[in-house]
């Protein structure tokens, strides 16, 4: 009997075999062949340029041991799934659906094209929990705000347990022309060299599936209690640190959610986790609703916001030079890891919007360019949320206090100390206000509190007058 034709697996952000759909239909047609596209068209930050590397190698790896190989290829997406689908006879091409507005365009005139070359294209859900237009108000629109719409969600089917690697998983040969133009992940040229500055994140992190799994499973089994009372405070390891693993696609958020659902009957912990991985689905609705949220604010009248220009301002902020021991320990951990934690996410992204009064998209590049966990819709949204122009945003007006933030939720300074050696010897209230102290090699406040926070309200309020 002739070889079945192959059907062609595109993977985008979804690098795993574990529940992802698209595979799962892909291997119960036949052979598959696996496809990469690094496509120009869509910029990555740095840090993202160096997990998307060893991300590659990874899958590969899981592939081969199965008896296949990762297809890496460059150039535009649309030209290149065409041209292989045709070179290899495919009969089907399939993919999991993308949320951002260039994204679906892509995907929508790639499945066009195929439909008039006679190759079935088909997408599934396997990024969200639920799809976009699946969770909606009464009257048929999207939710602005979160709680609703999270009590909306907990009223619907939980969603299905996650799948298996399929057992039926067989693969195709490269047809010699697609073979000759085949890549390994270091001809992308995805990682630093001069200067090689990733020291930081290869002392922290592992990409691939197999180290997202693990990094669920040991949260769930030692970190998940506590979790509510915990998951503030910067100097505990509390956090599941699984945002990078979710925004490659290493782990699925279904994955996470019957990992959490399943430990015991659900208590505070869990529930507040999940909570948490209902966010992240919101932020990808609100993408799939307004594609021009990296660039433009939700709320219209903060168009009129009158943003300071102060490049000398940003650096500091940028380099953790600001003279605010919290703020600057949050951007020293960014660079050194490419993450940050939540709650010191917020701290700094206050701080840049309302004590310096620059502009939210100034920072949510800075954010896009450094962490490894740049998701295209939770940086841009919860940006908005902090500077106040987003749906269900905090209000402008909240005006974090570094100072008492850092007592707060630092209060031992723990968290300080290990980002900010310069003033490691200082202690109590003195390590979150150094200048009293007049520490050597750490640099006076760049911004005095009270005067950046009647400046931030002055501006805040002519949106009001207008």
């Amino acid at each position: 009997m002739p070889d079945r034709a192959p059907t062609v697996m595109w993977f985008r952000d979804d690098l795993r075999l574990a529940d992802n759909p698209a595979l799962t239909d892909a291997a119960m047609q036949g052979p598959v062949i696996c496809l990469y596209v690094h496509d120009p068209a869509f910029a990555l930050g740095a840090a993202e340029r160096w997990w998307l590397h060893d991300a590659l190698t990874a899958l590969d790896h899981d592939l081969r041991a199965r008896g296949g190989q990762l297809c890496i290829m460059e150039g535009s997406a649309q030209a290149v799934v065409q041209w292989l689908a045709q070179q290899a006879g495919a009969t089907a091409v399939v993919w999991n659906r993308r949320y951002g507005g260039p994204a679906r365009q892509v995907d929508t005139d790639i499945k066009t094209a195929l439909k008039v070359m006679g190759i079935d294209a088909r997408s599934h859900p396997g990024n969200m929990l639920h799809e976009p237009w699946q969770v909606r108000t009464r009257q048929g629109t999207p939710f602005r705000v979160y709680t609703p719409w999270w009590r909306a969600v907990q009223a619907m089917e939980a969603p299905l347990p996650p799948m298996s690697v399929p057992a039926s998983l067989t693969f195709a040969s490269l047809p010699p022309a697609v073979g000759e133009q085949q890549l390994a992940p270091s001809a992308l040229r995805l990682l630093p060299t001069r200067p090689d500055w990733a020291q930081g994140l290869r002392d922290t992190w592992q990409p691939g599936e197999q180290a997202g799994q693990a990094r669920l499973d040991s949260f769930v089994a030692k970190r998940m209690a506590g979790y509510a009372r915990q998951r503030d405070l910067p100097a505990r390891p509390a956090t599941s640190a699984l945002s990078p693993y979710l925004r490659f696609g290493h782990v699925s958020p279904r994955q996470v959610w019957h990992a959490v659902a399943a430990e015991k009957e659900m208590d505070e912990d869990g529930a507040c986790f999940l909570s948490e991985v209902g966010w992240r689905d919101f932020a990808h609705a609100t993408l799939f609703e307004f594609p021009e949220m990296a660039t433009r604010s939700l709320r219209s009248e903060y168009d009129r916001m009158p943003w300071r220009n102060d490049p000398a301002a940003l650096q500091a902020w940028q380099q953790g030079r600001t003279g605010y021991p919290i703020v600057d320990a949050g951007m020293r951990e960014l660079w050194h890891t490419g993450w940050m934690h939540n709650r010191v996410r917020m701290i700094v992204a206050s701080f840049l919007t309302k004590h310096l009064l620059l502009d939210w998209r100034a920072g949510e590049r800075w954010f896009a360019d450094t962490l490894v966990d740049a998701d295209g819709a939770s940086n841009p949204f919860n940006w908005q949320w902090v500077a106040g122009c987003g749906l269900d945003a905090a209000p402008y007006f909240r005006i974090f206090n570094p100072v008492l933030q850092g007592e707060k939720f630092d209060p031992a300074g723990d968290y300080v100390r290990r980002w900010v050696p310069e003033i490691a010897h200082l202690t109590g209230r003195d390590l979150h206000t150094p200048w009293k102290m007049a520490p050597r090699g750490y640099p006076a406040p760049i911004v005095d509190l009270t005067a950046g926070r009647m400046r931030a309200l002055a501006a805040w309020q002519t949106l009001q007058d207008a």
